[in-house]
């Protein structure tokens, strides 16, 4: 069976384009097999499989060559084995060792006692893809196989490695334009994070599959007899959306399957040798479709002038269908096909000097480099600025010297300064776009042209990071914030060091946390700044409290009290390291069941996203080893799996009885008493308790807003299709 699995990727090897070097391919092979010699998975086959089937996924579904076949098939062998990257490079030289070593997980690091391994593995992973992208590929690779072949792990496990992989290795994939990947990567995870609507959406694709192609033949038919008449040689093929991408309209538009009317988009992939001709053959396809329909005019898509970050080129138009539902199609050569489905691996197929794309990949790996050279202290922030690099939609803006700048979608002017030079965003105090006056939270459009004002007197100001989209002007901002504060907070450092040195208090986590909360602030940082600056005087009034909190400490309550306190007063902030004396007890292996008795609950509710019983939940390890049960659709819930997978635990509703809040959203068309029947039908018919009811009328149409107290997630969905059947309801959903 190994031998069968690895003569695949040897014969894959041998069809693609790449120079022939068998012989350190197998070097590499026997290499690994022997050093993982007598290891099994989880699942139960040998270890070995998994390196090969790396391989596999890099050389076949990327397109890489020997020297990455190579670093696949060893990427574990310095984590798991005795043997060091000094031997990986004995036996295959520097640039495989290289490889390897970025691939290869690290412990402890840059955040000190607030680190995250996982966030450390990442920052490691991206700081060496800065140098050799293909790290990052083969990285790909690796979890692309881990997550098919995710089901033989613990369910806790299943939630971290799902939670980062949506998190962060999705959107990776996407910036580096490997699409197909991308897809199949958030499909798995969201299987694995919602079993039963992946299985739900799945079936009602199948189900809904006749319909489809009847629809999309009647669609086509009269698009292909044109192109076939215009004598050229494509491909045309309906692309279905897919089920996560399906699931992610139906929840942000709350919509049901059925009023899905996107559910695919045509792409047509014509031939053309010559590259210099692909445009023109572009916009003549693109004249013939909307000759037979009508154009959208908003929805039209040059992605062949101004390619993506990631390299994408292709030409989107959506029109009109003969159902009157919109269509997009994409219109690509092959070459734009395969650049867009293998991304970054593709373009070396193609590589003639150093052209647009691979500049703008360089201009981007710089700015993910300049993140990693000035890490957030915090593990989260860390995340959440990697993560605002990762943005897909992307607008193009222009210096005054026509230099063109790709952005996230809603940068502003402050972003481009930053953009061309920190002491430009430092100073900045308004800017011209269009020859326009506009201050500098003004959000930017393609195509605009953008001229940065500044001011030796400006200081930077802390509200500014509230209107920055991209990840390097955040960066920059908080860096320039905290040289200018660092005065105060030394001085406010060896005041509190002093005053509590005065009182006989320890300077402790408890002591801490205690002033964290009665002053309100987020964190020890902001506490010496402000005592510094003076805005917070250390009195008397608070040494009793600290004193009767030190004496108690050791009775295991205190935290508990400080920490809900605390995070209520900073809701943003998130717990970096489990307290010694506090390590968490639960199994975090097990299934955790979530239940009442009479001593109340064994979990508390997360107040960012307020989960009722019957939701899709997972639970959260806190400092204090209480779990809090967050919905698995949490924007928070995706950031802790992604950075502390390790607190992560499953959880199963048991036994759960009492009232949760619950909110829905109605809307529909207005009319004398539609009000009084929605009550009625809640209050006396389902017998459910309206707590609070915001409605308002625009004209003929109306929008209510209201909070139930419910048992679980299923009586809202009962009461969600009963209000829609009310005359005039156009829509009712739970808003979560």
């Amino acid at each position: 069976m190994i031998e069968e699995a690895f003569r695949e990727v040897l014969d894959g090897y041998l069809k693609s384009n790449h120079r022939k070097k068998v012989e350190i391919i197998e070097r590499a092979y026997h290499f690994a097999k022997e050093a993982h010699k007598g290891i099994r998975r989880r699942s139960g086959e040998p270890y070995i499989l998994h390196p090969i089937a790396v391989a596999k996924i890099a050389s076949l579904e990327i397109g890489l060559g020997s020297t990455s076949i190579c670093a696949a098939l060893l990427h574990d062998v310095v984590e798991d084995t005795e043997y060091t990257v000094e031997d990986i490079e004995q036996h295959f030289g520097k640039k495989i060792a290289q490889l390897v070593e970025g691939l290869t997980k690290i412990s402890g690091g840059i955040f000190g006692d607030k680190a995250s391994l996982q966030a450390e593995n990442f920052r490691k992973l991206l700081l060496t893809m800065s140098e050799d992208i293909r790290v990052v590929l083969i990285k790909m690779a690796d979890r692309l196989h881990n997550m098919r072949t995710l089901g033989s792990m613990a369910p806790n496990k299943q939630y971290k490695i799902a939670g980062e992989t949506l998190y962060i290795y999705a959107p990776l994939a996407h910036r580096l334009g490997l699409f197909e990947i991308k897809t199949e990567l958030e499909d798995l995870s969201f299987k694995y994070e919602h079993p039963a609507a992946y299985a739900r959406i799945s079936e009602q694709i199948r189900e809904s599959e006749a319909r489809r192609q009847a629809v999309y033949s009647d669609f086509s038919t009269p698009i292909k007899e044109k192109l076939d008449r215009m004598g050229l040689v494509y491909e045309a093929k309906a692309r279905l959306k897919s089920v996560y991408s399906i699931w992610n309209k139906m929840e942000t538009k709350h919509v049901p399957f059925k009023e899905v009317y996107d559910l695919y988009a045509m792409r047509i992939v014509f031939e053309c040798d010559d590259q210099s001709k692909e445009k023109s053959i572009c916009w003549a396809i693109y004249s013939a479709i909307t000759d037979i329909y009508k154009l959208h005019p908003d929805r039209t898509r040059d992605w062949i002038a101004v390619p993506k970050a990631n390299g994408y080129q292709a030409l989107h138009l959506t029109v009109m269908g003969p159902d009157g539902n919109w269509v997009e199609v994409q219109i690509r050569s092959r070459r734009m096909d395969e650049i867009a489905e293998k991304g970054f691996a593709a373009h070396w197929k193609y590589k003639i000097g150093e052209g647009d794309e691979e500049s703008e990949l360089n201009v981007w790996l710089r700015t993910i480099k300049d993140i990693l050279d000035n890490p957030e202290p915090s593990a989260i922030d860390f995340l959440d600025t990697l993560k605002l690099n990762l943005f897909a939609s992307e607008i193009v803006v222009f210096t005054p010297k026509g230099e063109l700048l790709t952005l996230p979608s809603g940068a502003t002017v402050l972003d481009v300064a930053f953009a061309l030079h920190s002491q430009l965003g430092i100073h900045c105090i308004a800017g011209k776009v269009n020859h326009k006056l506009v201050p500098l939270s003004h959000k930017l459009s393609s195509g605009d042209q953008v001229e940065v004002l500044t001011s030796k007197s400006q200081n930077p100001q802390p509200e500014w990071e509230s209107f920055l989209a991209t990840a390097k002007a955040k960066t920059r901002l908080r860096q320039a914030l905290r040289r200018s504060r660092q005065p105060a907070v030394n001085e406010g450092r060896n005041i509190l060091a002093e005053w509590l040195e005065v009182h006989g208090l320890p300077d402790n986590n408890a002591v801490i946390s205690k002033m964290l909360g009665t002053f309100h602030v987020p964190n020890r940082e902001e506490l010496c700044y402000q005592i510094g600056e003076q805005e917070i005087v250390l009195g008397d009034f608070l040494v009793k409290s600290l004193k009767k909190q030190v004496a108690t400490q050791s009775s295991g309550g205190l935290f508990s009290k400080l920490l809900k306190f605390n995070r209520k007063t900073s809701p943003k902030a998130l717990p970096e390291a489990v307290a010694d004396d506090k390590k968490p007890e639960i199994n975090t292996k097990e299934t955790y069941e979530l239940r009442y008795d009479e001593n109340g609950s064994n979990f508390k509710i997360a107040e960012c996203c307020c989960p009722i019983p019957g939701d899709e939940v997972m639970g959260f390890i806190d400092d204090n080893g209480e779990v809090v049960v967050h919905a698995l659709t949490c924007p928070r819930a995706q950031v802790l799996k992604a950075g502390f997978g390790s607190r992560i635990v499953a959880t199963h509703w048991e036994r759960v009885s009492g009232k949760s809040l619950a909110h829905v959203h109605v809307e529909g068309i207005d009319r004398h008493g539609i009000l009084q029947e929605l009550i009625q039908m809640i209050s006396t018919h389902l017998a459910i308790d309206i707590r609070k009811l915001n409605i308002e009328a625009h004209d003929e149409v109306f929008e209510c807003d209201l909070w139930v107290r419910v048992g679980d997630a299923e009586v809202v969905s009962a009461l969600c299709e009963k209000v829609r059947t009310i005359d005039g309801v156009q829509q009712a959903a739970r808003i979560h």
